[in-house]
């Protein structure tokens, strides 16, 4: 185990071409997150100083041959990549996607084994990081092969909380993807992660229809009234606080999300671009459902900055801060629940 007594960050390097690297170290600018935590970044030694030198940032980075070897106060580097890989700005390349992957690979392994207690990705290219090795859309698909649980998508801020029914999938396949039991199941995730990562005790969770105006009772198709009303009105009979569905088009914008602990939405933009016009580079990519705590920024590789120096680290910095709140509501709640009983004769003696 490492020496540190704060909670161990692990962080995935992203596509080197893009910001990732920048936001993670402007990140680690403010010595306050080196009080708070003990990072390890799973990269390489000659990657880190280029971007150092490139930006001409304020940090220092502490090698390690083991996570053993970590140290607080420092910001630690554990050296897995290709060092011979060289920084093309805002390219897409397979260099660039095999050097993203081995630092995912490597950081989630470490999760796997609880030698870092969480996992903050940098963002991935998509389309560099596909390989005979690497089949998945995107870092969800791939911690749910790797962990145990069911994976949800669930972006989160201090205003609002959005997980989504189905994510990266053509909009073409959303409705035939949806089903009584994958609502079911996507909503129990939800409720679940919201006591036990959230602490909320009796969550209240909106759900977004899956045609516009919720298929007007089947004149805009009848996905809503065949699947998703039928759903929903079984797990109400289970005492599960759940309302709608509502029409997406004016749920945002007139701010009904503010009555409820979580929204769920039918498909990726339903949900994505609402929460993102009201939370961006304050929201948070959360993978709820899974035994161990992932979180992101809820911005992308950003190429077209790439290399210039102008990538704010503020959505990063959310997402270490996210994960660590979630891992502490976790590991309580985890100790309140596993002999509840005995907690309780405890407390009366």
């Amino acid at each position: 185990m490492s020496k540190s007594k704060n909670i161990i960050i692990g962080i995935s390097i992203g596509d080197p071409n893009g910001i990732g690297g920048e936001v993670v170290l402007k990140s680690f600018e403010n010595p306050l997150m080196l009080e708070l935590y003990t990072p390890v970044i799973f990269a390489g030694k000659k990657l880190l100083s280029f971007y150092v030198k490139e930006f001409n940032l304020d940090v220092r980075y502490h090698s390690i041959k083991s996570i053993d070897e970590a140290l607080p106060g420092k910001l630690n580097l554990l050296s897995v990549i290709n060092e011979d890989f060289k920084v093309t700005w805002g390219e897409v390349s397979k260099e660039a996607g095999a050097v993203a992957i081995e630092s995912l690979k490597a950081a989630t392994q470490a999760l796997k084994e609880s030698k870092i207690d969480v996992l903050v990705t940098a963002p991935i290219n998509k389309e560099s990081i596909q390989s005979d090795d690497f089949k998945f859309p995107g870092h969800t698909n791939f911690l749910d092969q790797e962990l145990e649980g069911e994976s949800l998508m669930f972006l989160v801020s201090d205003e609002l909380r959005v997980g989504l029914l189905t994510d990266h999938i053509p909009i073409s396949e959303v409705a035939r993807n949806i089903d009584p039991k994958i609502i079911k199941s996507k909503i129990g995730t939800i409720k679940e992660s919201l006591k036990r990562d959230f602490g909320i005790v009796k969550p209240k969770i909106a759900v977004l229809g899956i045609n516009p105006h919720v298929g007007d009772n089947g004149v805009i198709g009848t996905d809503d009234q065949d699947v998703l009303i039928p759903a929903l009105e079984e797990l109400r009979q289970d005492g599960t606080l759940i309302f709608g569905p509502y029409a997406a088009d004016t749920f945002f914008g007139s701010k009904k999300y503010k009555q409820f602990d979580a929204v769920l939405a039918s498909y990726h933009d339903q949900g994505l671009v609402g929460f993102k016009t009201i939370s961006f580079s304050e929201g948070v990519n959360f993978t709820a459902g899974l035994n161990r705590v992932r979180t992101s920024p809820d911005h992308g590789t950003g190429f077209d900055i790439a290399g210039k120096g102008e990538a704010s680290p503020s959505s990063f910095m959310k997402a270490i801060d996210t994960a660590a709140a979630i891992f502490k509501h976790r590991t309580m709640y985890e100790k309140l629940t596993v002999n509840p009983l005995k907690n309780i004769s405890r407390k009366r003696r």
